[in-house]
């Protein structure tokens, strides 16, 4: 992780929980402080300078996670210095769009704006409460989870007819009351009140699900 400032340390506390050996690096001490104990190592130091990274395993590393603030330059050139020294995996944290297609054009695997994604996800949940949870898969293409419409209640998976009706494919569904989850469901199987899709569609194809009476 280069960066270790809100979103930086966040993240590796995070990942660190999930049970990833993660290397923070920070010019200020005070941030690497409040996370040594949780990461598995933190090193003081600028993460633009090319002679630190050189220090660091970045070619061995599953990702490299930069988040260096609101400074464009900085998290630029950090990107550069990664990408030549063999990182495999690049996630940079976007200040602006153009500054995403800078990061793009360098190499960046991702770029993240995590404002407008959690923005985005409020705004979504507030205004589609059935919606569970809902996760982008590539530009086209998410998987959603969403509470079973009243009208599809009581009929097969067949009967519902979900595919050819509205595009998305059923890939599992989940008793709620239970717990209870049927992998790829067979169009014999009755749609209950208490169940939760598991789809995926274009967007599109998940509204007309999610606003389906």
């Amino acid at each position: 992780m280069l960066g270790m400032g809100s979103f930086g340390s966040a993240l590796a506390v995070k990942l660190a929980a999930n049970g990833c050996r993660v290397t923070g690096v920070d010019q200020r001490r005070d941030r690497l402080e409040l996370v040594k104990n949780v990461i598995h190592e933190a090193v003081i130091g600028d993460a633009t300078e090319r002679e630190v990274l050189e220090n660091l395993p970045i070619r061995d590393a599953t990702a490299i996670f930069i988040s260096l603030g609101e400074s464009i330059s900085r998290s630029l050139l950090a990107t550069l210095h990664v990408k030549e020294l063999g990182a495999r995996n690049v996630i940079v944290k976007g200040v602006t769009h153009e500054h995403g297609k800078i990061l793009e054009h360098l190499g960046a695997d991702r770029v993240v704006f995590p404002e407008e994604e959690v923005a985005r996800e409020l705004a979504d949940r507030m205004t589609w409460p059935n919606v569970l949870d809902y996760l982008p898969i590539d530009p086209e293409y998410s998987v959603a989870e969403i509470a079973m419409p009243s009208s599809l209640s009581g009929k097969t998976l067949a009967e519902a007819n979900l595919r050819s009706r509205i595009g998305v494919h059923v890939m599992g569904l989940k008793d709620m009351m239970s717990g209870k989850f049927e992998m790829f469901p067979d169009g014999k199987m009755k749609l209950l009140e208490d169940q939760v899709l598991l789809v995926v569609g274009r967007e599109a194809e998940l509204a007309a699900l999610r606003e389906m009476p």
